[in-house]
């Protein structure tokens, strides 16, 4: 499903930093890292180009503010599936597909599937819902509208753990 196994990835504390900084400010300039870091800009421009290669870093992307374009309606969809082989996969990647849909877990309890929605109006999630229902396999669905959004910075490497930090340096 997209996702890569636990297996340490071949990196050391001077690129975990790396990712620190770039996590922290995706458009930071390499001149600014390096500075940092007290290494050239050529040694951060290898690292990064090693750190791509190696999936870790899988884009650089903008930080978009959705509000600006409109698109202020957010909901959680709770969906219910047919169990049968494949369907965590099969059904995942299409409710990825319909637009408006941002993301999508395959979770464990009460649901089979949570999808994170963002439209701009309340029409437009309920056509996002009836595509929803329409695919194959999905039995029903109950959503939630958020009503408001707080946001952190997403920092996946100051999540580690010191364990985690210690296994991925010391594999």
């Amino acid at each position: 499903m997209g996702q890569h196994s636990s297996m340490c990835p071949d990196i050391d504390d001077i690129d975990l930093k790396i990712l620190q900084q770039i996590e922290a400010d995706f458009d930071v300039s390499l001149e600014t890292v390096a500075n940092k870091l007290d290494l050239s800009k050529s040694a951060v421009h290898y690292r990064i180009q090693k750190l791509k290669d190696e999936e870790i870093i899988n884009s650089v992307t903008a930080d978009v503010d959705p509000f600006a374009l409109g698109l202020e309606v957010v909901s959680l969809t709770d969906v219910s599936v047919t169990h049968r082989e494949g369907y965590s996969e099969n059904i995942g990647e299409e409710i990825m597909t319909i637009d408006g849909v941002e993301q999508v877990y395959y979770t464990m309890g009460d649901v089979d599937f949570v999808a994170v929605s963002r439209v701009q109006t309340r029409s437009q999630l309920n056509d996002l819902i009836e595509e929803v229902v329409a695919i194959d396999g999905v039995n029903e669905t109950s959503s939630k509208f958020v009503l408001e959004e707080f946001h952190g910075a997403r920092n996946i490497s100051a999540n580690l753990t010191q364990s985690g930090r210690d296994a991925i340096l010391d594999p």
